[in-house]
């Protein structure tokens, strides 16, 4: 009985009960006030302009909702129009399907909105996509933008565009190799971080780094604008976001056999750190730090790139059993596995290397012998340098000296000088000009001075024929 009030109750509250309403109330108070009535014809009249009222509230009322509900959503088609119109009237009519928006790959509902069925909405950012399928089959890719979905549809998975970033191993504050001080919990949740990229070299040594990942949902090489019209920035790729969502990676575990389907946001991870553990066991302890190739590039930065190019190449150069580069080219598997999930890896960093206690103390050591070694060897060869500096610049010293003075000497052929005097007197005129004219004032350039006006001087008392130069203040 409730239900039949409450649908009765509905009704009118619609535009057409409300004519009805209406109506039944009028006749009512005309039976009332008993208004007389012409019989037959007076209630066929009334039937029919109450049908025709009806008729009318109900188109009114159609062509509105189809005309305002245009504005409910940003749509750009006729069809997207009609679409909407008929969600805004199933919501009317109680009988709507779920209304959902998808922000960064993350799907945002009110509670039991994902257990409607019907027609519904979604609405997504530019970070986002998914896949819609039915109980029985894999429907549709869905881009940026908006989708009209049917009665049966629901969301399969959802992923974000963007670029993610991903770190594994130790934190920067963890000291997973000493004895724990802390919280019980906080020392197992030590231990698992430092588990998660634990690997041993060839000569047996764990070593535990942190493994930082970039990676995304493989991106198209041209933007195209999707079924909305949305062209996202981060790029979309249909097929890309559909093998990621569908396409199972199943991964074993290796206690009870049990098998857990790995999502498209862990698969970079789990194929990296196998990469890793694989190439750390091909070097030893001491290889790690030091350098290994031609290059001169360590091994930790020789496994970095190995593994930078296992993710991005279809084909990668391997390495023999002692980390050295053996000059055959290999298939990259994980490079397969990534692009069948529809993923790509931009870039993997290895940091934060953390192994005992007792092995950073013997690093250290060797580090500070070959500190010294190598400070010796630069302090010979910069006081090499600096002998070969001191040589090079006595040397263009004394050209600079011969060059000023020789300059009266130079520019034209002259008769041998008798006059020794009148030799050193040419000599020191252009040395006291140049000093003169170059030099700042200052203690160490007033003693030169004064040392050239002494032998000036000692020119002028000791000269044989003391005449004087009227132009240029000397001997004759």
């Amino acid at each position: 009985m409730r239900k039949i009030f409450s649908e009765f109750g509905a009704f009118l509250g619609t535009p057409p009960g409300v004519i009805v309403a209406a109506n039944v109330i009028w006749q009512a108070v005309m039976w009332i006030m008993k208004i007389p009535t012409t019989g037959v014809v007076y209630y066929v009249v009334s039937c029919v302009i109450l049908a025709l009222d009806v008729f009318v509230a109900y188109t009114l009322r159609d062509q509105l909702i189809h005309f305002f509900s245009q504005f409910v959503l940003p749509i750009q088609n006729s069809k997207y129009r009609a679409e909407i119109a008929a969600r805004v009237k199933g919501f009317e009519g109680g009988s709507r399907g779920p209304a959902l928006f998808v922000k960064n790959g993350r799907v945002i509902l009110h509670e039991g909105e994902a257990n409607r069925r019907g027609a519904g909405l979604i609405v997504l950012d530019t970070a986002s996509a998914l896949v819609l399928r039915t109980d029985t089959e894999i429907r549709d890719t869905v881009g940026p933008g908006i989708k009209f979905t049917r009665g049966n549809e629901y969301i399969a998975g959802s992923v974000d565009l963007r670029a993610q970033w991903q770190f594994i191993g130790p934190l920067a504050s963890d000291q997973p190799f000493l004895k724990p001080i802390s919280s019980l919990k906080e020392s197992d949740e030590t231990q698992n971080r430092r588990e998660q990229t634990s690997g041993l070299t060839r000569d047996g040594f764990e070593i535990s780094p942190t493994i930082s990942i970039r990676f995304s949902i493989k991106r198209p090489k041209q933007k195209v604008p999707t079924e909305s019209g949305v062209t996202s920035y981060y790029g979309f790729d249909p097929d890309a976001v559909r093998n990621a969502i569908t396409r199972e990676v199943i991964q074993l575990g290796a206690a009870d056999s049990s098998k857990t389907r790995m999502e498209w946001h862990q698969l970079p991870t789990h194929l990296v750190v196998n990469i890793w553990r694989e190439y750390i066991r091909k070097f030893k302890f001491s290889d790690l730090f030091a350098s290994v190739d031609e290059k001169g590039a360590s091994g930790l930065q020789v496994i970095e790139d190995a593994i930078n190019k296992r993710v991005k190449k279809p084909s990668v150069e391997a390495l023999d059993e002692t980390g050295a580069r053996n000059g055959e080219w290999v298939e990259s598997l994980e490079f397969k596995q990534l692009e069948q999930r529809g993923l790509e890896i931009m870039d993997v960093r290895i940091h934060n290397v953390l192994f005992e206690a007792a092995l950073e103390e013997q690093l250290t050591k060797q580090w500070s012998a070959e500190w010294l070694n190598i400070a010796k060897k630069e302090e010979s060869h910069l006081k090499e340098m600096e002998s070969l500096i001191e040589t090079a610049a006595r040397n263009e010293a004394s050209k600079h000296f011969s060059k000023i003075a020789s300059q009266q000497f130079g520019g034209k052929p002259t008769l041998p000088q008798e006059n020794p005097f009148k030799i050193l007197q040419l000599l020191i005129q252009p040395l006291k000009e140049f000093i003169l004219n170059e030099s700042a004032a200052g203690n160490d350039v007033d003693a030169e001075l004064r040392k050239l006006d002494e032998i000036w001087k000692w020119l002028l008392d000791n000269s044989p024929t003391q005449t004087a130069d009227p132009k240029s203040g000397g001997l004759q």
